[in-house]
């Protein structure tokens, strides 16, 4: 079972024989395919054309790819999970997986979880904070950490992103990745209510910096991928709005439901420092900027 915080195996950077990444065409395995290239890790990508884990060879093509001596990346998830048709289908890809490392266990585990496994607090939440998720994204992320401890006993590490901005995100999901799509383009951005949520978001490239780091040292246990800060829609949306020529106009709504999280969701991003103190994760106001100087170029 993973521990409640992140340790490392390896004193300082030992090269993996090789890393196979479960998910590698996606928004998080395409990058971090990019951070392991740069560090000319040797990486065998498997996409969803290439591996699909929801049939039920699945398994057997599975095992017949990995070697004992790999570092095994599952990032690939039909996400968000929004139904219990989309979290049966991630049970299927869950149990594939776990079937092939039971039949070749490999040297290290890695699995790219959620923050949406924790529930709501009104204190800034770390690793130790109980897992009661109120989502169905939420319920398959933890259903397939608890299947992967269960059947894997070797090194093990855990990785809870919270939400992730980057140029190429596919999902266009309320926040920066969609206001700042919406700014590029001339158009409205519309808030839910006034913006006021406050949350913790975290650049695509610096997720991808921390998996390498954890490869590199075979860590094992759990960490949340987090800077530390909260920032409202809100200025989020004021951001991108100004970072573009001509300035769009940011408009409130009246909000349908309950508030996400209470408006507030928090993290304490000292375990990272800890564990990775050479790794700076960047604020928003340095990530964002980043974002918009390669959208600025095309890339």
């Amino acid at each position: 079972m993973s521990s409640a915080f992140l340790s490392h195996t390896f004193s300082e950077n030992q090269q993996p024989k090789r890393v196979v990444i479960l998910g590698s065409g996606g928004f998080v395995g395409s990058a971090l395919m990019g951070a392991l290239k740069d560090h000319r890790v040797d990486v065998l990508g498997l996409t969803h054309q290439e591996l699909d884990l929801t049939v039920t060879s699945a398994a057997q093509k599975l095992t017949q790819l990995i070697n004992t001596s790999d570092t095994l990346v599952f990032i690939s998830a039909k996400a968000p999970c929004k139904d219990l048709a989309m979290l049966i289908d991630n049970a299927k890809m869950a149990s594939a997986v776990c079937e092939a490392i039971k039949a070749k266990p490999v040297a290290h585990l890695i699995y790219v979880s959620s923050d949406a496994v924790y529930g709501d607090s009104l204190e800034p939440m770390n690793e130790a904070s109980p897992a009661a998720p109120t989502s169905i994204h939420g319920v398959m992320h933890l259903m397939r950490e608890v299947a992967l401890q269960q059947a894997y006993t070797g090194p093990l590490a855990i990785i809870r992103p919270t939400l992730i901005y980057g140029v190429a995100d596919p999902h266009n999901g309320y926040g920066p990745n969609r206001f700042n799509r919406q700014a590029s383009q001339g158009q409205l951005i519309t808030l839910f209510g006034e913006g006021e949520e406050r949350r913790d978001h975290v650049l695509i490239n610096d997720v991808a910096k921390l998996i390498c780091q954890m490869i590199l040292r075979r860590s094992v246990g759990v960490i949340n991928a987090v800077s530390g800060e909260v920032v409202s829609f809100k200025q989020l949306a004021q951001f991108c709005a100004h970072a573009f020529e001509p300035i769009v106009t940011i408009k409130d709504s009246i909000r349908v439901g309950p508030m996400p999280h209470n408006g507030y969701r928090a993290f304490d991003a000292s375990a990272i420092r800890k564990a990775f103190p050479q790794l700076q994760f960047k604020s928003w106001q340095e990530g964002l900027t980043e974002v918009h100087v390669q959208m600025k170029q095309g890339k």
